[in-house]
């Protein structure tokens, strides 16, 4: 399952709620503003790394490089492009949109 959320985590809980309905092999897209959620030294960081161990995690790059962030990503977060993110919706069985 494919994981969408745009909401920052410092203004909402949806990557929070995303977080606890994620399954192995699942992958969680951030986009829009949640892309503050993968980068180095935000409050969420230990909770990105977590579910990395079982889960894919994908950042937005050209919402990482319209906020400049694209330096400070977490490592291990895989940066996807337009392409990458019609991508990733093709080949999900399903998906979800946090909002």
């Amino acid at each position: 399952m494919l994981h969408i959320v745009n909401k920052s985590p410092l203004d909402r809980n949806s990557l929070e709620s995303a977080l606890r309905m994620v399954k192995p092999g699942s992958t969680i897209l951030l986009i829009e503003d949640a892309i503050y959620a993968v980068t180095k030294g935000n409050k969420v960081e230990g909770q990105i790394k977590e579910a990395m161990k079982n889960c894919s995690v994908c950042a937005l790059w050209p919402d990482l490089e319209a906020r400049g962030m694209q330096d400070t990503v977490i490592d291990g977060v895989k940066q996807v492009d337009y392409n990458g993110f019609v991508d990733l919706v093709a080949e999900s069985k399903s998906l979800m949109s946090w909002l």
